[in-house]
Parts: structure tokens; C-alpha cells; sequence
């Protein structure tokens, strides 16, 4: 028996996807269209069975997109007529959406609302929300929102210390992103150390990044908060800084609030701080003697082991500290160094593995006497969105 579930992940100008055989976690086929709404002509990749088939076309939105990617489906396989579901990332669910929710007419529109809570992002989920379900109209589609995971928050952990009637008119609070992720390898952390009951903290280090907090399978803290712009250094993205920077730049440039948001967001990070955004060319620059790149590297480092020993006091102590994701799987350096900042709460590494610079598997870094055991486990958020798709429709 096979139960293919379609996972599609849209963003502004590109779609990603996999179809997923939830019965055997066998991926049938992914791929990708990228440059949708853009000047230049786009193009879309579809690969299975070890082969690969491309269209390099103009994409003049989602639904064009989409439609191709169903053409190659039709034309090369796997069938996706015989698709049990399509899951849908969103990331922002607002306060309304706390789980993996079946898409009508009427979550559409709530997805909407949200916008102005993920202006970047939600806009182009809803495309492709439209889009699937004009080209699929039988097949039962879900939404599965990056803020579920973090929507049971204490207030504490959510709240911000303004005005309480703005906060609740304006739907200010933390809501958290990367919750598939953080949920996927947390679970799979308990499998690997046989501990269902187990405290904590989830690294996600990609071109975005955000570190959790998780007790007993619940998340307690999360450094993106109310926007996926807040926490730790990213590729791209500032992380925290003093939000009086705002008033003082747009005041002394003549920005606009607008304008400034997009500098944080695509122009800062370690970009704005090196001119690039792959960790292999900071490091080489730092490796060269570039003064400003080993800055950058160290202030990487800095934020994610500062918001780690606060979630380890917070949760009453970490069994575990796991990472994830591109830089998180990929660059022992940073995790290495990260932990030789935090050998003061008794971590240690195995020397044997711990410069083992690409992870493809589950793999415990730390050694048997260490405090804290140190993992690294590569994220599945795909194969997360079809389990919970595949959970909710049976």
C-alpha cells in the first residue's frame, strides 16, 4: 500500500516540493521552480527515479508554476492523481491556528488576515494554496503553520512588556517559526537517547536560524518571536537589536520604517556584516585574515551560545543540545565552538567525531561523561508535514 502526500513549500519567487509515500517515508520524487513573477525566464526541475526533467520557461506567478509542476508529475511520475493529500507550509498561523488545519474557503481567509503578521511570506503560501486547489480540486489540502509547535507558550515566554490593550489590539506576542523542524528533531532526540520525558534545546541553523527551548515534547522558548527577523545572527537577517536603532537610522538616513525593515531582513546578518552569506566564504575570509569576517563568525557564535545558557537555566538545566540544519548539520566549527563557550556547564566533546565537518545521520557528539549530551540530527521538515497531513486526514 502507498500513501503519497504532496509537500509544498512556497516562497516569494520559487516553489519547493516532494511527494512523500507516508507508509514506507520513501521520497517519489522533488524538485523545484524558482524565478516565478521575476524579469529574468524561470525554470522548473523535477527529479525521480534518479532522473531529472526540466522546463526553463516564463512563470509568471504560482499558479503557472504550479501547473507545470503538475505537467512533469503527469508526464514522468510518480501519478499524482493518486495523491492522498497536499500539505501546504505556512508560516505565520496567528493566534487562530495552534495545529494542522484542513484547508477550506474559510481558512483561506483567516490565513489572510495574518498577513500583516508575515508580509513576506504568508502572501506566497496563499498562492499556492489557491493554486493547488484549482489544479486539484478532490485532494484533501492541509496547512501546516511554522507557529503551531510554539503556540502553547507560557506568558511569560510570549509576552512583551508594552502597553496590554495595544499588545491584544495588534495581536502582539511571540509566536515562534522552524516548528516542524524543532518538532521533528526533538522527537527524534528522545528516540535516540530513550528519554520520552526530556529537557532540551533545539539549534536550527540555516540561512534563517532560531534556537528552542522543549520540555516533555512542549516548547517553552523560541528565539524568532514575533517576526522570523528576531533571535540569533542570520545569513541575511539582523537578529535582536535595540529597536531604538529603527528611530535613529530612519531619522539620520531619511528611511522609511519599510525601507529599514527590508535592511534588516535581506541585507543585514552576516551578510551586511561580510558581503556574504555561505559560511564556507566567511570562514575562508577570516581564514585570509579579514578582520571583519572573524567578527561576524564570533558574534554568530557569541548570540547562539548567550540565548543556550539562558534556555538552560530557564528549563532547569538542558539534558540536551542538538543542531540542525544547513550550517547546523555542516559546519563543525561553528558547533565546536559554540560548545568550548559553554564547557563551563560540563560539556564535552568526542575528539574522535567532533570535527567531522558534513552529518548525514543522527550522530551524539559529546562523550559519556559530558553534562549535556551534544547531537547532531539532520531536519526533516517535509517528512514532518506529511506525517502530520497524513495523521489529520485519516
Amino acid at each position: 500500500m502507498s500513501r503519497p502526500i504532496l509537500v509544498l513549500n512556497c516562497g516569494s519567487s520559487s516553489i519547493k516540493y516532494q511527494m512523500i509515500d507516508v507508509d514506507s517515508d520513501a521520497v517519489l520524487a522533488k524538485g523545484m521552480a524558482e524565478r516565478i513573477a521575476e524579469s529574468e525566464p524561470g525554470n522548473v526541475v523535477h527529479k525521480v527515479d534518479g532522473e531529472e526533467f526540466r522546463l526553463d520557461l516564463d512563470l509568471a506567478d504560482h499558479t503557472v508554476a504550479l501547473k507545470n509542476i503538475v505537467d512533469l508529475f503527469r508526464a514522468n511520475g510518480p501519478d499524482i492523481d493518486q495523491a492522498v493529500a497536499v500539505a501546504h507550509r505556512v508560516v505565520h498561523g496567528g493566534r487562530k491556528f495552534r495545529a494542522t488545519t484542513l484547508i477550506d474557503d474559510s481558512v483561506v481567509a483567516a490565513i489572510e488576515e495574518t498577513i500583516p503578521l508575515a508580509p513576506l511570506h504568508n502572501p506566497a503560501a496563499l498562492q499556492g494554496i489557491r493554486a493547488a486547489r484549482a489544479l486539484l480540486p478532490s485532494v484533501p489540502q492541509t496547512a501546516i503553520f511554522d507557529t503551531s509547535f510554539f503556540s502553547d507558550l507560557p506568558p511569560e515566554a510570549y509576552s512583551y512588556a508594552l502597553p496590554t490593550e495595544l499588545a491584544e489590539k495588534l495581536n502582539i506576542r511571540k509566536y515562534g517559526f522552524h516548528g516542524t523542524s524543532h518538532e521533528y528533531v526533538s522527537g527524534l532526540v528522545s528516540e535516540i537517547l530513550g528519554k520520552p520525558k526530556l529537557r532540551q534545546i533545539v539549534c536550527h541553523l540555516g540561512n534563517g536560524a532560531s534556537v528552542s527551548a522543549i520540555v516533555d515534547g512542549v516548547g517553552v522558548e523560541i528565539s524568532m518571536a514575533f517576526t522570523p527577523m528576531s533571535g540569533l545572527v542570520m545569513g541575511t537577517r539582523c537578529g535582536d537589536i535595540d529597536p531604538g536603532i529603527h528611530a535613529y537610522v530612519c531619522q539620520e538616513t531619511g528611511m522609511s520604517i519599510a525601507e529599514f525593515s527590508d535592511l534588516c531582513f535581506k541585507r543585514s546578518g552576516v551578510l551586511g556584516m561580510t558581503g556574504k552569506t555561505d559560511m564556507r566564504d566567511v570562514w575562508a575570509e577570516a581564514e585570509a585574515g579579514d578582520a571583519q569576517a572573524k567578527i561576524a563568525l564570533d558574534l554568530y557564535m557569541h548570540r547562539l551560545a548567550m540565548y543556550i545558557a539562558g534556555y538552560h537555566a530557564i528549563i532547569g538545566g538542558a539534558e540536551a543540545i542538538t543542531f540542525t540544519a544547513g550550517v547546523g548539520e555542516n559546519d563543525e566549527r561553528i558547533r565546536n565552538g559554540v560548545c568550548d563557550r559553554l564547557a563551563c556547564f560540563g560539556i564535552k566533546l568526542n575528539d574522535e567525531i567532533k570535527d567531522i565537518r558534513h552529518i548525514r545521520e543522527n550522530t551524539i557528539l559529546s562523550t559519556p561523561d559530558s553534562a549535556i549530551a551534544v547531537l547532531v540530527v539532520p531536519t526533516n521538515e517535509e517528512l514532518s508535514m506529511a506525517r502530520q497531513t497524513a495523521a489529520l486526514i485519516s
